[in-house]
């Protein structure tokens, strides 16, 4: 898969990928059963990590719009699932992650962008 290797920060859509130190208090890792969605689309176009050595972790008082990734392999694609106007897969390099969904404000107030 022809993906771009990111090591700090990258978008893809309306998904935020940025490498931070460490995992904050108070996450837990997430059980997973197959492929990982680090973010549900609207449209089931998701953007999700097929890589085992991928783990999850949330907040125990869940946040929709923010999660976290330890990778410990050499890197994991994340994949954007939509057969048309696709965004590129892009390579997360060995390290933490913060996933955070992008927010736009409009006249009613703040709400998530829809990709």
């Amino acid at each position: 898969m022809n993906a771009i290797r990111i090591k700090n920060l990258a978008a893809q859509g309306d998904v935020l990928f940025r490498r931070i130190d460490k995992l904050p208090e108070g996450v837990v890792e997430q059980p997973r059963t197959g492929p990982l969605v680090v973010a549900h689309s609207e449209t089931g176009h998701h953007h999700s990590i097929d890589d085992r050595e991928v783990k999850l972790f949330e907040r125990l008082e869940r946040d929709p719009m923010v999660c976290y990734l330890q990778v410990a392999g050499d890197c994991a694609n994340v994949v954007h699932h939509r057969p048309h106007d696709t965004h590129r897969t892009i390579g997360l390099t060995q390290g933490t992650w913060e996933v955070r969904r992008q927010r736009e404000w409009t006249p009613e107030g703040l709400r998530r962008v829809e990709d």
